[in-house]
């Protein structure tokens, strides 16, 4: 569907320093920063705008975890098979074991097998190895059944989380969840990677309040090294980056670039052929994150968290490698997949009749779409384009296991993405609590849901889905919009202009990266990569005509290359490329039409 450009209002910029330009103190008011202290983005501030003790649970947990070192207490910690799950365990593996611990292991649930969290199947596999004691990393706040088989067995379970609770919590015995009610810790955007982070940093206090690492005999661990697993986790996980997170993210990137990094990551950065001396937020999120998250995606999410594990880095390189081809097949899946949605989408019978949008058939307020051929491990992926291309909340569902003889009872699973002004949890527990059995079970965020419901309920689940999000979007919750910084002056488009702009980061969810707007004279157009259009675009200026090259990807082949097109609007995005250790300035294209 057709986007609309709208341009940010001007807002007040006095209350940053005059040293910053006026379009970045412009960029930064519209995007709220409210005072020059949130630029200050280094570790003193972090600790010291939130402290680790606010978060409820944390004493607890560390009481529990600084017992069970001093035991040699057998932890088994249980992750999720995404980026932030990876990173959440491959940093409390790696932080035990600076405590002090060698008995610890961790699980990652497979999602074919087990589905998503700590199942009772899973205690029942870390009792097997003889856990004393499960520690939940990105998961356990909704794991009611699973906590109580886990205290049944007599282990002791501390969950850290960061998805939103349900009425009811489980019987563990600490729960550390800024989203918990009653918690007063003031970044409620941690990710799952970033409450693990907290836990060790107080764990660490609280162990060194009792002398721990001096009776011990072994150094005070340097939580700090751990940020780069942080930063990779927090961005790949779109978490809002708030005030805090924007420093999380920094500092592991300046960690990165500085090369104080693990082998398993910057054999990462080596095989998506970037540059880790002037790695971005948003290559974590478009070249390492989706290699790490093949994994847990097509195979086992185990060996994207033992690449970040690695102690070498040619061991890594070869993990990472695997990793790598994983991900063109996850790309293959996908590509299949989003085909068939669309194909689906604009001939079947949406709900009650709705298909492809015309000015007679509009789309349903919500898309939900279920084939028994589709591959879970790629559903969210396929939900997220759709909802980009349709701006509708989108549910696509997929068989929960090979197993068809179970016919309409089989359980399929759903993922779920959403759209600003509508909470996708909220809508499901409204669904869920006005239709009792309906939904199996499900918990996310707001704008990223999972659930699981029975293949005969499609249906019905489709059009509850639709009528409710009828009722809780507003219609202008539907147009589709590009925010625009507005047009860029001449004299801006240079390259030590996109490299200040880069610096002025980290960009990411809720903190947009600058994006500007205007029209161009077409140089020279022609597709690469089947589907992508390069471009070069001129501009008339004071100083003459300058010429800019451009690229926008997943272009509709059967409109461009235009050859009637002379002169085109752009929305971009200011970039450098690097191409045989040369610099040019480009222009990353979010929407192009012709003038």
């Amino acid at each position: 569907m057709s986007k609309k450009i709208i341009r940010r209002a001007q807002v007040a910029t006095a209350h940053l320093p005059d040293t910053l330009p006026e379009i970045i103190k412009q960029i930064y008011a519209s995007r709220g920063m409210k005072s020059a202290q949130e630029l200050e983005l280094n570790v003193a501030r972090l600790q010291g705008m939130t402290d680790d003790t606010a978060l409820m649970g944390m004493d607890k947990a560390c009481q529990l975890l600084h017992q069970a070192l001093l035991s040699k207490t057998a932890i088994v910690i249980v992750g999720d098979f995404d980026a932030d799950g990876a990173t959440s365990t491959a940093l409390m593996m790696i932080a035990l074991s600076l405590f002090g611990s060698n008995h610890h292991d961790f699980i990652v649930p497979n999602r074919f097998e087990y589905g998503y969290g700590l199942t009772p199947e899973i205690v029942d596999i870390a009792a097997q190895q003889q856990a004393q004691m499960i520690i939940t990393v990105d998961n356990g706040i909704s794991c009611i059944a699973g906590v109580k088989r886990a205290k049944d067995l007599g282990m002791q379970v501390i969950v850290t989380d960061h998805h939103l609770p349900g009425h009811t919590l489980p019987i563990a015995d600490a729960i550390v969840n800024p989203n918990q009610v009653g918690c007063n810790f003031p970044s409620k955007a941690l990710a799952g990677v970033g409450v693990a982070f907290y836990l060790m940093l107080g764990l660490r206090k609280y162990c060194r309040e009792r002398n721990y690492f001096s009776e011990q005999g072994i150094a005070e661990p340097n939580i700090a090294q751990l940020l780069d697993l942080v930063a990779l986790g927090t961005v790949a996980d779109v978490v809002s980056l708030d005030a805090n997170n924007r420093i999380l993210v920094d500092q592991g990137l300046k960690r990165i670039r500085a090369g104080q990094t693990r082998p398993g990551i910057q054999a990462l950065i080596e095989i998506a052929n970037k540059n880790q001396q002037r790695l971005v937020a948003s290559d974590f999120g478009f070249a390492i994150a989706p290699r790490i998250n093949a994994a847990g995606r097509l195979d086992d999410m185990s060996y994207g968290i033992n690449c970040l594990l690695a102690t070498d880095l040619s061991t890594a390189r070869v993990m990472a490698a695997e990793l790598d081809d994983l991900n063109k097949t996850r790309r293959e899946i996908e590509q299949g997949m989003q085909v068939e949605a669309e194909r689906v989408m604009n001939s079947v019978d949406l709900v009650g009749g709705l298909n492809q949008e015309s000015e007679d058939k509009p789309l349903p307020f919500a898309i939900a779409l279920y084939q028994k051929d589709w591959h879970q491990g790629v559903i969210g992926i396929v939900a997220g384009r759709l909802k980009e291309k349709c701006h509708r909340p989108c549910i696509i569902f997929a068989n929960a296991s090979d197993d068809s003889e179970q016919g309409d009872n089989a359980e399929i699973k759903g993922s779920a993405r959403s759209i600003p002004g509508l909470h996708i949890r909220d809508l499901l527990e409204h669904i869920d609590s006005q239709n009792p059995g309906l939904i199996l079970k499900f918990g996310g965020h707001a704008m990223a849901a999972g659930l699981s419901i029975k293949q005969k309920d499609f249906t019905q689940f489709k059009q509850q889905f639709n009528e409710l999000a009828e009722k809780w979007l507003k219609p202008e919750d539907l147009a589709s919009i590009i925010l625009s910084d507005g047009e860029l002056s001449a004299d801006l488009l240079t390259l030590e202009f996109a490299e200040q702009l880069r610096e002025a980061g980290p960009w990411g969810q809720n903190f947009p990266e600058p994006l500007f707007d205007d029209t161009f004279t077409i140089v020279q157009q022609r597709i690469v990569g089947e589907k992508h259009l390069k471009i070069v675009v001129q501009k008339d200026t004071a100083q003459g005509k300058q010429v800019f090259d451009g690229i926008a990807f997943n272009v509709d082949v059967k409109a461009w290359p235009n050859a009637q097109a002379k002169q085109v609007h752009l929305a971009y995005r200011l970039d450098v490329n690097e191409f045989r250790g040369k610099r040019t300035v480009q222009l990353m294209i979010e929407d192009i039409r012709v003038v």
